[in-house]
Parts: C-alpha cells; sequence; structure tokens
C-alpha cells in the first residue's frame, strides 16, 4: 500500500505553518522574527520564506485589533495561545491586509489546527467575512506598550505610533560621499533631507539598484545616521563600539576617521565585513565583548550604539511590541550602564563621545544619561545645533537628540533614537 503518512501538504499550507511557527516563537518564546526564521522556514523557499514572514509580521503589527475582531463573534474568548485563535488571525490579516482571497485564507489556515476546532474556525471567520468588517485606520498597541509610552510621551506619540506601524516604512540611503547626493536623486530619484542622505519610496530589490555592488551608498535610516554625524569629519582614531552590522563604521570611515569596530557577535561581524568590502572602506573590525575588552590606548572619539530593547525601530520589526517586557528593558538598561561607564575611561580628555540607542524608552537613554553626568564631572554635554540637523529634527533644550514618532510624519517618519554628544575635559 502507499505511504501516506509523510504525503506533502496541500499547496500554500506549509507558507502558513511556517508562519504560525514564527507567531509562536515571537509570543510564546519571546524570539525575534528575524532569529526565528531560519528555523520556522526551513520547509519552504523563494517567495514562500517572504509571504509567511509578511504574514506574521503583518499579524503582529494588527494584533490587538484582530483579536478584537475575533472576540466581538465568539461566546466565549479563545486562549490567546489556541491554535484556533492563531489560525483566525493568519486568516484575517491575509485577507484584510495582504489581499489574500478568502477562500485561499481559510482552506490554508484550516489544516494548522490539527483535529481542532475546525468548525469554529470556519464559522467566526465566516461571520466576520459576511458582516464586512474592516480593521481600525489607526492600528491599537499592545495595551502595556501603549501604558507605557503614554506615560512617557503622552498620547499624541501613541497615536502617531500606531499610523506609524500601519505604514510600511521607506527606504533611507547614506550615500558614502555627501557631495554626490545630488547626483545619486537624480538617479534614483526620491528626496534627501540633509547632504549624505536619500529616502527613496517604491524601489528596486537593493542589491539591483545602481550604486549598491560599486559602494556608493548604504541602508541606514534616517534616524540612525545622525549619531556619526554628531562626529563630523575625521579627525583622529574613533571606536565605534557594538558597531555591527556596520552603518555607523561606513559613515565614520567614509569621514575621513581611523576606525577601530567592535562587536560580540560573530554573525554580525560577518556583515560588517562584507558592508566594507562592497564599499571599499577600511576598519579594524574586533570581534570581542566590550565589558571584557579594551583598546591599547584612548581614542579620539568614541561612539557608543549601545544594545537595547530596540523599541524604536517598532515600524521594521513589531516583534518589539509583543516580546520586549519591563524585565528586558532593565536588563538592557543595566547593560548599557556599565558599558557607557566603561568606555568612558577610553576617551583622550578633550576627545567627543557619542551615545546612542534605538529605544523609546526613557530608561534606556534621558535617564542614562543623567545617571552618567551624576558620577562623571569630566562629562559635559557638547549641544546638537539646528544645523546639524534635518527638518523636522529638532535638538531637545538639552542640546540632545529624541526622535519620536511623528517626526517626519509627512515624510514617511524616522526611527525613534535617543542620542547625546559629551565632551571629555
Amino acid at each position: 500500500m502507499p505511504d501516506y503518512t509523510h504525503a506533502p501538504e496541500p499547496l500554500g499550507v506549509p507558507t502558513r505553518r511556517a508562519a504560525l511557527r514564527l507567531l509562536d516563537a515571537v509570543l510564546r518564546r519571546g524570539e525575534s522574527l528575524e532569529s526565528a526564521l531560519p528555523a520556522a522556514t526551513r520547509a519552504i523557499h523563494g517567495p514562500d520564506r517572504g509571504l509567511a514572514h509578511a504574514i506574521a509580521a503583518e499579524t503582529l503589527r494588527r494584533l490587538p485589533d484582530l483579536d478584537a475582531m475575533i472576540d466581538s463573534v465568539t461566546k466565549t474568548n479563545l486562549p490567546d495561545d489556541a491554535k484556533a485563535r492563531m489560525a483566525l488571525r493568519i486568516a484575517l490579516v491575509q485577507v484584510l491586509i495582504l489581499g489574500t482571497p478568502s477562500h485561499a485564507a481559510i482552506s490554508t489556515v484550516l489544516p494548522l489546527v490539527d483535529g481542532g476546532p475546525r468548525k469554529l474556525v470556519h464559522g467566526v471567520f465566516g461571520t466576520l467575512f459576511r458582516a464586512n468588517m474592516l480593521l481600525p485606520e489607526v492600528p491599537t498597541l499592545p495595551a502595556p506598550v501603549e501604558l507605557r509610552w503614554e506615560a512617557a510621551w503622552g498620547e499624541e506619540m501613541v497615536d502617531a505610533a500606531g499610523r506609524a506601524i500601519a505604514q510600511v516604512p521607506p527606504l533611507d540611503l547614506t550615500i558614502a560621499d555627501p557631495s554626490e547626493t545630488e547626483g545619486w536623486r537624480e538617479k534614483l530619484g526620491g528626496e534627501s533631507f540633509m547632504p549624505g542622505h536619500l529616502r527613496l519610496g517604491d524601489h528596486d530589490s537593493v542589491p539591483d539598484m545602481a550604486g549598491f555592488g560599486d559602494g556608493a551608498w548604504w541602508v541606514q535610516d534616517i534616524a540612525a545616521s545622525l549619531p556619526a554625524r554628531l562626529l563630523g569629519k575625521g579627525e583622529g582614531h574613533v571606536l565605534d563600539l557594538c558597531a555591527a552590522p556596520g552603518g555607523k563604521t561606513l559613515q565614520l570611515a567614509s569621514a575621513g576617521w581611523t576606525v577601530t569596530s567592535v562587536d560580540n557577535s560573530q554573525s554580525r561581524i560577518k556583515r560588517l565585513r562584507e558592508n566594507l568590502y562592497r564599499t571599499h572602506l577600511k576598519a579594524e573590525v574586533v570581534n570581542a565583548d566590550i565589558l571584557e575588552w579594551a583598546p591599547s590606548e584612548p581614542a579620539d572619539a568614541i561612539l557608543i550604539d549601545a544594545p537595547c530593547s530596540a523599541t524604536g525601530i517598532f515600524r521594521r520589526h513589531p516583534d518589539v511590541l509583543h516580546r520586549v517586557r519591563p524585565s528586558i528593558i532593565a536588563e538592557t538598561a543595566a547593560l548599557q550602564s556599565r558599558i557607557f561607564a566603561r568606555a568612558a575611561d577610553w576617551v583622550k580628555p578633550g576627545g567627543t563621545l557619542v551615545y546612542a540607542t534605538c529605544s523609546l524608552e526613557p530608561s534606556e537613554g534621558e535617564a542614562q544619561l543623567d545617571a552618567f553626568l551624576a558620577a562623571r564631572s569630566d562629562y559635559t554635554i557638547a549641544p546638537v545645533d539646528q544645523s546639524e540637523l534635518p527638518a523636522g529634527i529638532t535638538p531637545t533644550e538639552a542640546g540632545t537628540i529624541r526622535t519620536l514618532p511623528g517626526m517626519l510624519a509627512d515624510q514617511g517618519g524616522c526611527d525613534g533614537f535617543f542620542i547625546t554628544r559629551l565632551k571629555r575635559a
């Protein structure tokens, strides 16, 4: 007799099963989408991997609203981790966001229930589809995130964050030679907010775009490009700490600095080396933990892009809204304090230190600076001037930078960062 125990699943089901694995990894195990992707999609290839990622990411962007929709037509709420709820989330987001026909959306998720309440899933989906229910224009943030950000930044920021997560972020490029910005704008289109920057809307695959293979530019959000810009033209030796995958290293090297880049991740160091090779730029690359490593001599400048909760990049990584909890924020804040204090001793007298995090949590930004200055009388803030920033991003009264959802909103927004520039006496 034929062996049907390992018969292939119907077309489209493996991709949805991979999306289910991704959601389970984020929501139940606290993994990031990117780290979970290889294992979750090992059974599928090519465009199907991209589709599985898109389904999972869009589900995470809209999770509170999808769940509210599901709960509105069930007598009792399904458990958060029930496969029936997961299957409904995946089916609904395909129809409402990705434009998948309803029959394809439901037929490819029913096998995910694995002997569970298929009739319930089919019935709930059918009820919602017949009612022509729509997701709200402005997505609802997860309740813990909304409460935390409203307390820190106010209701207007929370509303802006909801609007930001509903939009596909634009593509920002940093141009290796700022004097060529206008030339690349003519070749690639888009708009420039400042020399060395280009923002694109619709675009080809990045590796296929003019200038990529020649290393004329690299992908980097406008907010992420600001820390290295604050060090200006190269005047000596700079340490780029927590450097990989290397956007800031490339900026510093192209600005004329002698760069030593340090990171403890071998895979990310590999990407940094690849980026240096593609752009024909040079830096000394060190694979080490900076809590154990130390330079042989003090540096003229140091850039610390400290490890953090990464809640500021939620537009591109919506998983952070669901897996980053107060305990993780507290843990990374404690690590930042140790890195900040240790690296400060490596700056020459009269040198400059730039500290940055891609976080929207004050404990990973403003509070870090306050504690550092209270402990180090040899450091003072070197205020950032508006002339160093694009229109739409302004320095704080203290002379630091805090980018929030809502800034540059009409031009596509920016990531959330805290940045400060300090001078050593």
